[in-house]
């Protein structure tokens, strides 16, 4: 009982100290993002000094987090010449923060709401990521527009196919606007596997009661020439499934770590 309270205990700990991590960092690193951004976009275009920054200033809550470990492996896959969709399943909110450690030069795309919320949504706007609000046609397509732009100009798009994350270790079905933007781009995509970041963020509530040892998988790309003979809903599940496949939910380490 003393021990599993003593554990319970360092938890919260844990939270708060990652609470004022936040509070205390996040103003300054806007304003340095704000600094840069005003500084460098004449010589910039496509904003790569910026969204390193990004990843600098994201990655910091992760190395300095005593709750998470994360890995990352096949680098070797990633061509930083190439301009990818890039594609991941979706477990928590902390997925953000460790694809950012990849520091590789890419456009987010996420829901519009993201963009309002201060400090971090401010930073995404002055990154120029792309925005989508999903009950409109219209907004999907400007998204659809504004990926193969970028695309064009040499910036990676990542986007979750799931749309959101997960609430369970089951992926939800992908939905097809990656595969549009990648036949329309002629892009080749990128997918990723995620593991073990569903346990890092609390189920309910704001403590955090888990440890979690998080893996990020790159696979070698696929060329768009190879799956085009498929269609947008057909290209869907063979990424779903390739992604499916190469995750390892059994790994023992998951079950190893202390929980409060």
């Amino acid at each position: 009982m003393v021990s599993k309270l003593f554990v319970c205990a360092l938890f919260r700990v844990a939270t708060v100290y990652l609470y004022l991590l936040f509070l205390v960092t996040a103003p300054v690193m806007f304003l340095v993002a704000l600094f840069l951004r005003l500084l460098t976009v004449p010589l910039d275009p496509c904003l790569k000094l910026l969204h390193l920054w990004s990843c600098f200033w994201a990655s910091l809550y992760t190395w300095l987090s005593p709750l998470w470990t994360v890995s990352i492996s096949g680098r070797k896959n990633m061509d930083p010449d190439k301009a990818y969709v890039m594609i991941c399943n979706h477990q928590s909110m902390l997925d953000i923060l460790v694809i950012y450690r990849l520091f590789r030069h890419f456009k987010w795309v996420s829901k519009e709401e993201l963009f309002h919320v201060p400090l971090v949504g401010w930073n995404m706007s002055l990154n120029r990521y792309i925005r989508i609000k999903r009950s409109s046609l219209q907004s999907q397509r400007n998204m659809l527009d504004a990926c193969v732009q970028n695309l064009k100009a040499g910036s990676s798009v990542m986007i979750f196919p799931e749309g959101t994350r997960s609430s369970t270790s089951q992926m939800r079905p992908f939905k097809e606007g990656a595969f549009h933007v990648a036949r329309e781009a002629g892009a080749d995509i990128l997918p990723m596997v995620l593991e073990g970041s569903a346990r890092a963020v609390p189920d309910k509530g704001r403590w955090f009661r888990r440890t979690a040892s998080i893996r990020l998988k790159i696979l070698p790309p696929i060329p768009f020439s190879s799956v085009a003979h498929l269609s947008h809903k057909e290209m869907a599940a063979y990424f779903q499934d390739l992604i499916a496949r190469s995750a390892d939910a059994s790994d023992p380490e998951l079950h190893k770590l202390p929980s409060c």
